[in-house]
């Protein structure tokens, strides 16, 4: 088994949404915490382009991995205000594109949630890809493209370190497994994602323990499947 340490003073693990306000998850998620970890790992997590879809899909042929996630503290919520600068659908306000001069011409306030001081643990248990994790922190996987980031390219982690075993964390469990949670923190986390087909992600509630323990609980284990 292995445990990863993250800090990061910025972070953004945003569930699908539409509209003026991007929300962001109170953790980093089962979902995200799996990308991150096959960026590490230097495995490739995009699919083939199928020519259908306007998202980039993802592999079908993935490792599956067993994790938890907890927090060493927890962090702050924010929220930034921004312009949102795109191209209409359709001929709505074709009007404006030649004040733009070839730019972006529709412009629209947006707000977006935002996480800070980012101080967590995921604990992987899946031999299948933990030498890859370690070979990636050594920095000697096969990287094929881009840096680990925290769900937006511009929040870069500070730290990427494995953790010792005794290290304390406030463990985030399902509801069903009976311990002392913090029932202030329930939060849907996503733990798969659909990007052909919203409706097919999954999601599941999840609580921190009260206390940090070095000791992960049965119930914060989840094994991501794609």
């Amino acid at each position: 088994m292995l445990r990863l340490r993250i800090t990061a003073p910025f972070a953004a693990f945003r569930p699908f949404a539409a509209g003026s306000f991007r929300p962001t998850a109170d953790f980093i998620t089962p979902s995200a915490a799996f990308g991150l970890l096959l960026n590490i790992a230097g495995v490739e997590m995009r699919g083939a382009d199928d020519q259908t879809s306007g998202a980039t899909l993802i592999s079908k042929d993935l490792p599956r991995i067993r994790l938890a996630i907890g927090a060493r503290s927890f962090p702050g919520r924010q929220q930034i205000f921004q312009q949102l600068h795109n191209y209409p659908v359709g001929t709505s306000g074709r009007e404006k594109a030649p004040m733009a001069m070839g730019s972006k011409y529709n412009i629209k306030p947006v707000t977006r949630a935002l996480l800070s001081s980012i101080d967590a643990l995921i604990a992987v248990d899946s031999p299948e890809i933990e030498e890859g994790l370690r070979k990636g922190l050594r920095g000697e996987s096969d990287r094929a493209y881009g840096l680990p980031f925290l769900g937006d390219n511009s929040f870069l982690p500070d730290r990427l370190e494995e953790a010792g075993d005794t290290t304390a964390a406030h463990w985030y469990c399902s509801l069903e497994g009976g311990e002392e949670i913090e029932k202030k923190r329930i939060s849907r986390f996503t733990t798969t994602i659909d990007r052909g087909d919203v409706s097919r992600s999954k999601t599941a509630l999840f609580a921190p323990l009260k206390e940090p323990s070095p000791e992960i609980p049965p119930s914060a284990w989840v094994e991501v499947i794609y």
